[in-house]
């Protein structure tokens, strides 16, 4: 199983797209607690899980998080919450 998931960060505005094989909680965690400290979520402290998704594997994972990058449109990533069949797509 992975996860592919959006923070947001009401500190800058802007989201933040990966995949993870963790649970989202200790995802989440990670990025709050500067983890990964020389990364760009350690600026959008606190971040919140915006929208997150199940799959089957990371490979899969990492598909749709690249698909999502590639749009580079917040409309979408907005979307995709509030319409959960666009990823299905």
């Amino acid at each position: 199983m992975a996860i592919v998931y959006i923070l947001f960060s009401v500190t800058l505005d802007k989201y933040y797209i990966g995949a993870t094989t963790l649970l989202i909680e200790e995802r989440l965690v990670n990025h709050n607690d500067k983890y990964y400290d020389n990364k760009y979520t350690s600026k959008g402290i606190p971040w919140n899980v915006y929208w997150y998704r199940e799959v089957e594997n990371m490979q899969l994972a990492m598909k749709i998080e690249q698909h999502i990058k590639n749009m580079k449109s917040r409309t979408y990533i907005e979307n995709l919450a509030k319409y959960s069949d666009i990823i299905n797509k």
